[in-house]
């Protein structure tokens, strides 16, 4: 019953919270587990830290072709 009683704009609230959190979790995930040339490792910590969610998608988008396989 309590199902609902949440709407739709509920439900993006919570999506986007979780979004928020497990997206940057990932991210930093796969930034500790990986090696990269320099400084990046830290430099992309520090992007994901305080950008969030934006961070986030930069590190996926440019970041991943830093790695040093």
């Amino acid at each position: 019953m309590l199902l609902g009683m949440v709407g739709p704009w509920q439900i993006m609230l919570i999506l986007g919270f979780g979004l928020g959190i497990i997206l940057p979790i990932i991210a930093l995930v796969d930034i500790v587990r990986n090696d990269f040339r320099g400084n990046n490792k830290i430099v992309w910590v520090l992007i994901v830290i305080f950008f969030n969610v934006f961070g986030s998608i930069l590190y996926f988008a440019l970041g991943k072709k830093q790695r040093i396989l």
